[in-house]
């Protein structure tokens, strides 16, 4: 799905690109399957910003999603849409089951209206079959992966993304992540096969700054152009480079390890994912 280019009347179009649409079959949400979304444009309780770079953009309403799907074993469903989703980057696909419940999923690549998709333990390996990572066959691209088996996918939601089923021993399957990382997860959770739709989507520009505030997120002040009191990197005379390169905290950015050592998921990590493969 290549991106699209606008005529450039302006600047603003000149470097602009869009997403080519052509894959949405459906223009409004099932009503009942969305829900309000309340924005806080990043204030607490007391109204005082506690995040920066947040706030305004158009309004939205949650898609419900359902990322479990371990009570629809057996119950085949229809494609009926695929659909745009405000709130994330991946499509969505509309389900009708056949015991006449409609659900949204996120939309694997290459799903198209009228196909059918199913989940269960004994399903075949199409995209958009949902079953556990034990029933996999070693080399199957998943997303929508769970964590804990019955909470719901955590892994592997975001457009364009998927992770590879390398190895299963034991209880536990391992999994090579978008980022490198090799992990361990329990075989009875469960995986979504295929890869997320819409994997243009990091090919899109923005091309001017009004787009950004579309989205909610609000100008950002550079460091060396702030003063002292301001940021550890603000100050000096002239175009000073301010020194090296940290947040407004003084925690050091660009190569700092922040991750804490005794952090409990260490144990279920095969290889980090700056680590080179071996063989």
């Amino acid at each position: 799905m290549p991106t699209k280019r606008r005529k450039p009347t302006t600047n603003g179009q000149r470097h602009r690109s869009d997403q080519d649409d052509h894959d949405l079959t459906k223009d409004e949400p099932e009503k009942n399957l969305l829900d309000s979304k309340k924005r806080t444009g990043a204030r607490n309780n007391q109204g005082r910003m506690t995040v920066r770079h947040q706030g305004g953009g158009h309004k939205r309403r949650y898609r419900t999603i359902d990322f479990k799907r371990n009570d629809k074993d057996g119950v085949p469903a229809r494609v009926a849409a695929i659909e745009y989703d405000p709130n994330r980057s991946a499509r969505i696909a509309l389900l009708f089951y056949r015991d006449g419940e409609k659900r949204y999923i996120i939309a694997p690549d290459g799903l198209e209206v009228d196909d059918t998709v199913r989940s269960g333990p004994n399903v075949s390996i199409e995209p958009g079959n949902c079953m556990p990572l034990d029933n996999m066959p070693i080399g199957t691209t998943v997303h929508a992966i769970e964590l804990k088996p019955g909470k719901g996918a955590q892994m592997a939601r975001s457009a364009g993304t998927s992770a590879q089923l390398t190895a299963r021993e034991g209880k536990y399957a391992t999994l090579e992540l978008p980022s490198g990382e090799a992990r361990r997860v329990l075989s009875r959770c469960r995986a979504t096969v295929g890869s997320t739709s819409n994997p243009e989507h990091a090919n899109v520009e923005l091309g001017k700054a009004g787009r950004s505030r579309w989205l909610g997120i609000r100008p950002k002040t550079r460091g060396v152009a702030m003063n002292p009191v301001s940021h550890p990197m603000g100050g000096g005379e002239g175009r000073a480079s301010g020194g090296h390169p940290r947040n407004r905290k003084g925690v050091p950015a660009k190569g700092y390890k922040t991750r804490k050592r005794s952090k409990k998921s260490d144990k279920y990590i095969v290889r980090r994912r700056n680590e080179e493969k071996k063989g």
